[in-house]
């Protein structure tokens, strides 16, 4: 019997997550399917993590629309989810006077868009606000309404307070086609059966257009473009301010920022692809990565480098976002070529998608319980000495430190593995706890974290993976004296 659902949600990214909690609200039954082994996996985990001010996009493009709709409601956003953000403000910097020119561009660019808190700023200025900054600054476009988020945490929240107002998440559940009914879509075949609905909504980041193609909708395509970037130690380089370099026609440049949790990241540059599943990185690519960074700051050290990592954007063949309800496929809401700035439009993406579910003739009637607030669970080291000991009474995991480097403790990980959307891989449990994103990288506390992994989910060692099926970090024991098993 196959299980009936009045909206289907293909692709558990930032998007996807977001339209799933709006939907949430509503007396609805809503499935939320993501292939990989957590929500997150995609673009939407590899990416500047910064929130847009909206001066960059086209006017008049859906871009450009939903990135200031998108920035407005984030402190509401964030708050409700528990999720750090910082409207810390956001610099474009010109080092000559093209960039001076281009500056002026952005501006009136910006002001078309809608953008408010905008203006251009002096190299004195500059120089003052950010010291690290290159000394040859001439000027910059400070917009007060940039700002930096952790782009896990967000996603993750917004699963989790849809799956706790009632949204069905299925994990590695691959959409494999449509099932059609009397010339409408009407539910999804995947690796593990059949769903059928009323409505498909296609959030699949790069995989969108190949969904698509299964509707029988051709034309639209999606380029893999990567982007390389480069995460230094906290305790080494600490760039104040957001900075942004003048834009190419391709990309915002490569920029140098500060992070929610204090680190400095620079990156990314970009590179079309061919194979979606490339997320490699090169000598050529980090060099550029880097140089493209010195000239914003000069002072950045390449030993001062922790992690190096690449995401993927999913650049849609018409520049824009695709957000449509096509007439040729009745049932299926496409939300495709969601590229920068889509972590900042999310937000605005789903209402957008409701407006036009309503359109389609989805009634929507709220529930009287939904709820739109989710609480953390305790992070161990932003307490007070004081309560991290009333914590540790009420919970003695909380006092056995696991990850030295973040301070991350044993309550936090069990925590997580049984959150509403529970972390049962370790990059799961990194992206919620910050376990091996410090300077060791999990050189100390991956064996305790896969014991962890182990006790908690009632797995062999063997089951416990970096990041789903194929990436098992143990294969067999290597001993067994008496009751003690080692493995490898």
């Amino acid at each position: 019997m196959n299980a009936w659902y009045d909206i289907i949600i293909v692709g558990g990214g930032v998007v996807g997550c977001f339209i799933a909690r709006a939907l949430s609200r509503y007396k609805l039954r809503v499935l939320l399917l993501e292939r990989e082994s957590d929500v997150c996996s995609g673009a939407s985990k590899a990416n500047t993590a910064i929130v847009h001010a909206g001066y960059d996009a086209k006017p008049g493009t859906l871009k450009a629309s939903l990135n200031v709709a998108g920035n407005r409601v984030y402190d509401q956003i964030c708050a409700d989810l528990d999720v750090p953000f910082q409207r810390c403000g956001t610099y474009v910097v010109a080092l000559d006077e093209e960039d001076l020119r281009t500056l002026d561009d952005l501006y009136q660019r910006g002001v078309q868009n809608g953008v408010t808190g905008m203006r251009v700023i002096s190299g004195e200025e500059m120089r003052r606000i950010e010291p690290l900054v290159n000394p040859e600054v001439r000027g910059a476009l400070y917009a007060a309404t940039g700002g930096i988020v952790d782009p896990f945490l967000l996603t993750i929240a917004a699963a989790e307070n849809a799956v706790v107002n009632g949204v069905h998440l299925l994990l590695e559940t691959e959409v494999t086609d449509f099932i059609r009914q009397n010339g409408r879509l009407a539910g999804v075949r995947t690796s593990h059966g059949q769903f059928l609905s009323r409505f498909v909504i296609n959030a699949a980041g790069l995989y969108a257009d190949q969904l698509m193609a299964k509707a029988g909708l051709h034309g639209f395509s999606i380029t893999p473009r990567k982007g390389e970037y480069c995460v230094f130690d906290r305790e080494k380089s600490r760039v104040r301010a957001v900075l942004f370099p003048c834009p190419t026609p391709i990309s915002k440049g490569i920029l140098v920022t500060p992070t929610t949790h204090g680190n400095t990241m620079i990156g990314p540059n970009a590179v079309d692809i061919q194979d979606k599943s490339d997320l490699s990185v090169t000598p050529q690519g980090l060099e550029e990565v880097f140089s493209g960074a010195q000239r914003l700051v000069p002072t950045l050290e390449r030993r001062d480098v922790i992690a190096v990592f690449a995401g993927l954007r999913a650049s849609g063949s018409t520049g824009d976002f695709l957000i449509e309800a096509p007439v040729q496929a009745p049932g299926l809401i496409n939300v495709a070529g969601i590229e920068s700035p889509g972590l900042t439009a999310a937000p605005a993406i789903a209402e957008f998608v409701l407006d036009l579910l309503r359109e389609c003739g989805l009634e929507l009637r709220e529930k009287p319980d939904y709820n739109p607030i989710r609480r953390s669970p305790p992070r161990f080291h932003e307490l007070s000495h004081r309560e991290q000991a009333l914590l540790i009474a009420r919970d003695a995991r909380y006092g056995r430190i696991v990850c030295r480097c973040e301070m991350v403790t044993e309550g936090e990980i069990v925590a997580a593995i049984h959150a509403p959307v529970p972390a049962r891989t370790y990059d799961a449990l990194k992206r919620r706890t910050r376990l091996g994103a410090g300077r060791c990288q999990g050189g100390f506390d991956t064996p305790r974290v896969i014991h962890i992994l182990s006790r908690e989910l009632g797995l062999p060692l063997t089951a416990i993976t970096k990041k789903g099926p194929g990436s098992e970090f143990v294969v067999r024991e290597t001993k067994d004296r008496n009751d003690t098993k080692t493995k490898v």
